[in-house]
Order: C-alpha cells, then sequence, then structure tokens
C-alpha cells in the first residue's frame, strides 16, 4: 500500500510559479512510475507530467512543455511539480500518481493509487 499527499497548491497570480511536491509512504517509492495529473471545475481529469522510476525519462501533455517541469527524489519518497509562467487556465485541483506499470500506464490514468489533490489557482 502506498499513501500519496500532495502539498504546495496554494493562490498565484498570473505569470508566477509554484512547486508542488508529492510525498509518499512506504520504502518503495522507487518502483513506481508517477504521474501529474488536474482536474479543473467542470472538466474530466487531465494528464500533465510523468517519470519513470529513476526519472530519466520524463513525458509531457504537448499543451505544457517548457512550462512545468516533474522530478523526483526516491531517496527523500517524493515528486515534485514546477510550474512556471502559470495562467488562469491551469486553475485546477493537481493529483498526484503512482503505478507500477509504464509511463503509458501512467499516462493513461492506469495507476495504482492516487493523492487526494491540492488545489492550485490562478488569478488574472
Amino acid at each position: 500500500q502506498v499513501q500519496l499527499v500532495e502539498s504546495g497548491g496554494g493562490l498565484v497570480q498570473a505569470g508566477g510559479s509554484l512547486r508542488l511536491s508529492c510525498a509518499a509512504s512506504g520504502r518503495t517509492f522507487s518502483r513506481y512510475a508517477m504521474g501529474w495529473f488536474r482536474q479543473a471545475p467542470g472538466k474530466e481529469r487531465e494528464f500533465v507530467a510523468a517519470i519513470t522510476r529513476n526519472g530519466g525519462s520524463t513525458y509531457y501533455a504537448d499543451s505544457l512543455k517548457g512550462r512545468f517541469t516533474i522530478s523526483r527524489d526516491n531517496a527523500k519518497n517524493t515528486v515534485y511539480l514546477q510550474m512556471n509562467s502559470l495562467k488562469p487556465e491551469d486553475t485546477a485541483v493537481y493529483y498526484c500518481a503512482a503505478s507500477s506499470g509504464s509511463l503509458v500506464s501512467v499516462t493513461a490514468g492506469h495507476n495504482d493509487y492516487w493523492g487526494q489533490g491540492t488545489q492550485v489557482t490562478v488569478s488574472s
């Protein structure tokens, strides 16, 4: 069993930055590919970014490339999402997820564990 707890969300002005963190319980964090998703009000959940078990490869939603960066620290059981040049349309609840499968599994939403989410609000 893996528990995921997101933090770092909040209110930021357009153009600002935030770094989200997702802390995982247990000693098997490095066995999981990790991902970030988001869900805006009235919209479906969408994929944001994913990273392999050792952090060697990353994958992003096309619309977010260049502004968002995913990284992980296996020694700290934590995955991060650095978000720069934020826009009002980035406003959403952001969730982290863990998959015992591949990056393909992560991006498809086939994850074994999900966090509770953290709210990000970008004001114009």
